[in-house]
């Protein structure tokens, strides 16, 4: 079976479980080519002729010329365009010529990326007989002899932003060849540098441009991105420099054929349909014995481990060997990770089922067949999925399976909002006042900062630097003023306080109780809805049974069992208000911003039968909350209003919901920030402002700001919303305003209308920026 008979099969078959809503072909097209630079060593040229690249798309030809010019570059062209050659290009030939007066710095964001170049590089140099050029990664799992062979002699370093932060910066004095000699820095994937991570990032940047110039180098940046809006905006946002784009794509394209399935209702009246991950079983028994390479994009891992236990069943049934069938997703260890990607590269895997941990460019060779299992979350990450099959040429299909939520079943409706819109723009605030002094403090430890105006490189175009630096030094007492400078003049090493994510870096080790062996690592904040006690933990589609938690150790032991069920975990989050800070009144509510605490407990798990999803049995979960403080902004509704739409009922909790659910939609275009940087909780009665209430939350411990920016614009957050409920069409809610009626009940639409209403609604006269205090 190839592409086009799958399709075909696909839209003939009537008695699925689901049907195809909307097609869409995106035609082939051949490459336009340019020939090599003049200016491109010999050797280089010979290494590239020896693997069969003759010539260059046309991309990578303007790309190398600006960077071997002394440029700065952001390359945003689709997924496997081959974005590399075009700084690997001007990197080498530098090196090449100047040999160990040059040096490169590689910035990924994974491991896997990280390794995947570093053996690409080395086979152009293997092919150049240049092994006197020392290359290598520089991450969590380099050994100490190679990290002090990288410090003293590494040509090309690769390494990734967290450990450039806590590494590399804060001891650039034994990484002096590197930065006296540093000519080009390339950061991949910017398009994932967003909200909270890409402002971090971006000062991580600015420190790094900081010790360079201390040393002498001007180094050119090559950013790498996805297909996004604003590449040229949010690459010079990045480093602040002035920075060239080259988005016209030259490489050669298959016919891409994109099939939206929608699952066929099962009940009417609640808006049930047939689960997407059962429409993507019923598709990969069609595949897992075809000759076509597929991989299956899940939104979460215990999704992914679901259908990976049924499309290994499939391969049983049909005698096909079950390692051709694989998964693929975060905490696996990073020998099995390595394989699953050598296996889909040399094609003894067939199906994978991953989670966002393939997105991303790993080279993995030519697959055929993607399917989305529930919309990705944004555009871009929907086309870096569908990115990955359909390289070198070939024909490929992409399967959309929708499922019953709110984006899923607008972009059935309306798959021109993945075609005919703008790609999403990427946003970050690097001058943001906690994340700027975070970076500071760290910069101030690396090296001095002057009282001059105008002479601190790479923070010179920050907002608030003096500011921030007095307020170091005064408030805080972390720096002194001496001799016309400002030193770090405390006994703490600041960077290992300064998450570029906010993530708990402390995992939790799963081992298998027979063997020994450890199988897996997850976060800690994941480890309460996934390895306690009771829970079944999938790994490869196989199921193990926890049977100890220790979560002082930070350890779980499973032992291997043959179940029929899986376990999910049901979880309540609470926020606390510690103290209020500031006020502002309204006529029908109140805006409140202050400290919070934030606790998330899981307090239970259901057993859901594989296949026919009954619920068989249910047990209670016995792990301490994960609790951390942060910053919110609260609407606490007025009881007037309240009782006028029947909240005081309690028993319309959905169209509050509903207006939570849109507040939590609209709120990154006032705001920069991604969707998970913050949280939205509706109340019916909040125990602190006992009334109903709308909290809006940093999800980033001890805060960084979004819940005051939110405080300060929520009113146009308010008018977009109901702007938006206003000109959908729907009767009682859907995936294009509040959500699916069947989560927000019957009268969720309405209700969230009227709450949008009287929240807006004006007193004549009043100044609506007046502020009040409160303690």
């Amino acid at each position: 079976m190839d592409v086009a008979e799958l399709v075909r099969a696909l839209a003939a078959d009537g008695e699925g479980p689901a049907t195809i809503e909307a097609r869409h072909t995106v035609p082939a097209r051949p490459a336009a080519f340019a020939p090599f630079p003049e200016w491109l060593h010999p050797g280089l040229r010979q290494a590239l002729e020896a693997r069969g690249i003759l010539s260059l798309y046309s991309h990578q030809r303007r790309a190398a010329d600006l960077l071997a010019e002394g440029r700065s570059v952001v390359v945003a062209t689709p997924t496997a365009s081959g974005k590399s050659l075009c700084y690997l290009i001007p990197v080498l030939d530098r090196l090449f010529r100047l040999g160990a007066d040059a040096r490169a710095l590689f910035l990924f964001p994974t491991k896997a990326l990280s390794r995947d170049q570093m053996d690409e590089v080395e086979e152009i140099l293997k092919a150049c007989g240049r092994s006197d050029l020392v290359v290598a990664v520089y991450d969590g799992d380099t050994p100490p002899a190679t990290r002090r062979a990288l410090r003293e002699a590494g040509q090309v370093v690769i390494t990734n932003p967290h450990m450039l932060h806590t590494g590399i910066l804060p001891n650039h004095t034994k990484w002096q060849g590197l930065f006296t000699g540093l000519h080009y820095v390339v950061v991949d994937e910017v398009h994932t540098l967003s909200g909270v991570y890409g402002s971090h990032t971006a000062n991580v940047l600015r420190r790094l441009r900081r010790i360079a110039a201390h040393y002498g180098a001007r180094p050119s940046f090559c950013l790498c991105s996805a297909t996004i809006s604003n590449p040229g905006e949010h690459a010079r946002r990045l480093v602040e420099l002035p920075v060239e784009v080259v988005d016209e794509d030259g490489s050669a394209r298959g016919a891409k054929h994109y099939l939206f399935l929608n699952p066929k209702v099962l009940s009417e009246a609640q808006g049930l349909r047939v689960p997407a991950v059962d429409v993507a079983r019923q598709i990969g028994a069609r595949l897992v014995a075809s000759d076509l390479q597929t991989i299956f994009f899940t939104r979460s891992r215990v999704t992914m481990e679901v259908l990976l236990k049924y499309l290994r069943d499939e391969a049983r049934r049909r005698n096909v060997d079950q390692e051709r069938v694989m998964g693929y997703r975060g905490g696996y260890l990073p020998e099995l990770r390595r394989r699953v990607e050598r296996d889909l590269a040399s094609g003894r895997v067939t199906s994978v089922v991953s989670t966002s941990a393939l997105e991303l460019g790993i080279d993995i060779g030519s697959l055929d067949v993607c399917v989305l299992v529930g919309y990705p979350g944004t555009v871009s990450s929907t086309f870096q999925r569908a990115g990955r099959v359909g390289r070198r040429q070939r024909e490929s299909a992409v399967l959309f399976v929708a499922r019953g939520f709110a984006m899923d079943q607008y972009l059935i409706r309306n798959p021109g909002y993945l075609f005919d819109q703008p790609r999403e723009a990427v946003a970050i605030d690097p001058d943001n006042p906690i994340i700027l002094a975070n970076h500071v403090k760290c910069a101030a430890f690396e090296l001095p900062f002057e009282q001059a105006p105008g002479e601190n490189a790479g923070f010179g175009q920050a907002k608030w630097i003096r500011e921030v630096l007095d307020f170091l030094t005064d408030d805080l007492k972390l720096l002194v003023r001496e001799g016309g400078r400002y030193h770090y003049g405390a006994p703490t090493f600041p960077a290992d306080g300064v998450s570029l994510t906010a993530a708990d870096m402390d995992n939790v080790v799963i081992q298998d109780l027979d063997s020994r062996k450890v199988l897996a690592e997850i976060d800690r904040p994941s480890a309460i809805v996934e390895v306690y006690e009771g829970a079944i933990y999938g790994h490869q589609g196989d199921q193990y049974l926890v049977e100890r938690f220790d979560y002082a150790d930070r350890r779980a032991f499973v032992k291997r069992v043959d179940v029929d069920y899986y376990t999910e975990a049901d979880t309540e989050t609470e926020v606390r208000v510690l103290h209020v800070d500031e006020s502002v009144p309204y006529p029908a509510y109140v805006a409140h911003r202050g400290e919070v605490e934030v606790t998330t407990l899981a307090k239970a798990f259901k057993k859901i039968r594989f296949y026919t999803r009954e619920n068989v049995g249910a047990d209670e979960i016995h792990l301490p909350p994960e609790t951390y403080l942060t910053e919110a902004a609260t609407l606490a509704l007025d009881p007037a209003l309240a009782q006028q739409v029947g909240l005081d009922k309690g028993s319309d909790a959905g169209g509050l919901r509903g207006v939570a659910e849109l507040i939590q939609g609209l709120v990154p275009l006032f705001v920069r920030v991604d969707p998970g940087d913050v949280g939205v909780l509706a109340e019916l009665r909040h125990p602190h402002f006992e009334r109903p209430t709308l909290t809006i939350f940093d999800r980033i411990p001890d805060g960084v700001g979004l819940s005051e920016r939110i405080f300060l614009v929520h009113r146009d957050v308010l008018r977009a919303a109901l702007g938006l409920v206003e000109r959908c069409p729907c009767r009682m809610g859907c995936p294009a305003c509040i959500g699916p009626s069947p989560d927000q009940g019957l009268r969720g639409k309405a209700l969230a209308r009227a709450v949008l209403q009287g929240m807006l609604q004006e007193a004549p006269g009043r100044d609506p920026t007046r502020r009040t205090g409160a303690g």
